[in-house]
């Protein structure tokens, strides 16, 4: 991708020079884009009038707006604040836009990264794209030759009805979560080079221009599970004539496991096609660089470095946003399902808030993270570092979601047949969100500099390559244990809380259990577009410490995105940990709506073995 010749940098991207002629020093404006290299459809959505594309988007969310004021008026409250929090991250990506894009050679540094997440990104979607028609034929068949249940067959649900809606419900999610990982990669390597040229002014700058840019893509991620689902339910809804008696509530969120069936084949690809790259771009700009010819990390006579920091952006920014709507849609659908069939056995006679209550508390997820992103500001110092700092941010919107959760159970999950549940329901949360701040502490004792593990590693480095990697894996399988304790108690916690809510079937036994680890599950993802601002966070800080080294920039200004760098390798950790935790909550209660008769397997519940 480059060579350093002279002091300067001397690409050939096809086309980057001459993009970079046009542009003109301290101007704050993006370089003209080759719209020839981006995906067809962004390229059609860009290239578009911007009075046309908003006419349409309108009337598309009103005909959603008027779905889900005939399903109820907590869908239509959900589908509100969706549109208002997406309207926020658009105000965020203009906001990280408008910033200063630095010294020439630092665009052209990023029209070069830009350019290989585009084409990373247009081959993936394309096979991505070819491989979901044909799924998509597969699941279609399968359910045309699968059984129905009793209440389906009344419902007058045929086989070929649930083929096609499954289908489409498939197509729906997978559309939705590509979009917000190429919505969201399209930022974060526009942000990069703003994070650089932000460095030469100030750290707090910096600092501020990153966590924004990477709040942009979560609110997106989040914003579009939700709206995905909560669209796909009120359509259901009103197709199926629920308040008109044909259908029974409860069976509209089983229709809406194709979503999540898309969200994970999209998740699938973007996980392991994004991490193999990154991880195999690292190690080969490394060896390469710094084990056969002796130069720095980041330096611009070495042509992989390009690559590398293109794998930050597919692999650790768009590849973790799919993998988090991914458990998002995983999640909200189950726990809809629970809380309709816990409804029918505890004879509520209205469970629309125990069906709707996943969506109204992400949506509040939305709310809380927006004020702690807003919240955060400073900088880096001897007493407090940039993680510090976010983790501030962190704790306003983890307050907010507690203060949330309570109102939220109070007005959803109250009932006359046990007034004291929604107390219990809100302990549940509560357990979720200690689980989720212990997950983050773990995860950043482990990973952060300022602790002993890694200074434990750093030490071992000193005698040589076997010892540093005999501290790195001991440190790597201590650091596993911790989190397997938390989730192991917090599912008991929960599952007995929910037990203790005074909910019963016709026989008097309990019925709140499994509800009760769902609502811990929600607690626990209720910052999740926080926590994912923090992971993209990553990335683009690493981006812009590229950026910077091979702009021959000043120590100053390599020392402020160093910093943000070691920080942003902390909140990727983080992050990682964050999800596999929220997996396996969701697992769990989601393995025990397939035990039941929940996801309709034929008439016959499972029996015991």
């Amino acid at each position: 991708f480059g060579s350093m010749q002279g002091g300067s940098i001397a690409l050939d991207m096809g086309g980057a020079v001459e993009d970079l002629e046009m542009a003109r020093p301290g101007y704050g404006k993006a370089v003209a884009t080759d719209l020839s290299k981006m995906n067809p459809l962004a390229r059609c959505v860009i290239s578009m009038d911007k009075k046309v594309l908003s006419i349409i988007v309108l009337f598309f969310y009103s005909i959603l707006f008027l779905l889900g004021m005939k399903t109820s008026g907590i869908a239509a409250c959900v589908l509100l604040i969706c549109a208002a929090m997406l309207a926020f991250s658009v105000w965020l990506a203009r906001w990280v836009i408008a910033r200063d894009e630095g010294t020439d050679k630092m665009i052209q540094v990023s029209n070069a990264i830009r350019d290989g997440a585009e084409g990373y990104f247009t081959t993936q979607y394309g096979t991505i794209g070819r491989m979901s028609i044909i799924l998509t034929v597969v699941i279609y068949i399968t359910y045309m030759f699968r059984r129905v249940t009793p209440e389906q067959e009344e419902a007058g649900m045929s086989p070929g009805v649930l083929a096609f809606l499954t289908s489409l419900s498939f197509l729906l999610g997978a559309f939705c979560s590509a979009v917000a990982g190429y919505v969201g990669m399209w930022v974060s390597v526009r942000a990069n080079v703003r994070v650089a040229g932000s460095a030469r002014r100030s750290a707090s700058e910096a600092l501020q221009v990153a966590l924004r840019a990477g709040g942009f893509s979560a609110m997106v991620v989040v914003g579009m599970t939700v709206l995905g689902v909560c669209s796909l339910f009120s359509a259901f809804y009103v197709f199926f004539g629920v308040s008109q008696g044909t259908v029974n509530i409860d069976q509209i969120p089983l229709l809406l496991v194709g979503y999540g069936f898309g969200a994970s084949f999209v998740a699938l690809f973007a996980q392991l096609g994004g991490g193999i790259y990154t991880k195999a771009a690292d190690v080969g700009a490394d060896l390469v660089g710094k084990v056969e010819q002796n130069i720095p990390e980041d330096d611009p006579r070495n042509p992989a470095v390009i690559a590398d920091l293109v794998g930050d952006n597919v692999g650790d920014c768009a590849a973790r946003g799919a993998d988090l709507f991914e458990s998002i849609a995983a999640e909200i659908i189950s726990a809809m399902i629970l809380g309709g069939t816990m409804a029918k056995k505890s004879n509520i006679s209205n469970p629309i808030g125990f069906i709707m209550f996943p969506l109204v508390v992400h949506s509040l997820d939305l709310v809380v993270s927006a004020a702690g992103i807003l919240s955060v500001s400073g900088s880096a110092s001897a007493s407090q570092s940039s993680y510090d700092i976010m983790k501030k941010g962190y704790s306003v919107s983890i307050f907010l979601a507690a203060v949330g959760f309570v109102i939220t159970c109070r007005t959803l999950l109250y009932t006359e047949a046990a007034p004291g549940a929604w107390m219990y329901f809100s302990m549940c949360g509560f357990v979720g969100i200690a689980c989720s701040y212990a997950f983050v502490f773990i995860s950043q004792y482990y990973t952060d500099y300022k602790y002993s593990p890694v200074r434990r590693i750093a030490d071992a480095s000193a005698t040589g390559h076997g010892t540093n990697i005999i501290a790195g894996v001991a440190v790597g399988m201590e650091a596993t244990a911790m989190p397997v304790l938390v989730i192991s108690a917090a599912v008991t916690a929960a599952y007995h809380l929910g037990k203790m809510s005074g909910l019963s079937d016709a026989d008097g036994n309990p019925t709140g259990g499994l509800f009760g680890t769902a609502v811990a599950c929600m607690g626990m993802l209720s910052t999740a577009a926080y926590v994912l601002t923090m992971d993209i966070f990553g990335p683009i800080a690493d981006n812009a410490g590229g950026i910077v080294e091979m702009s021959d920039e000043p120590e100053s200004v390599r020392a402020i995105t160093d910093e943000l760098d070691a920080v942003g390798n902390t909140t990727k950790a983080t992050t990682k940990g964050y999800a596999i935790g929220s997996a396996a909550l969701a697992a769990f209660f989601a393995l025990q709506c397939i035990h039941g008769r929940s996801l309709g397997l034929p008439g016959e519940p499972l029996q015991h073995r």
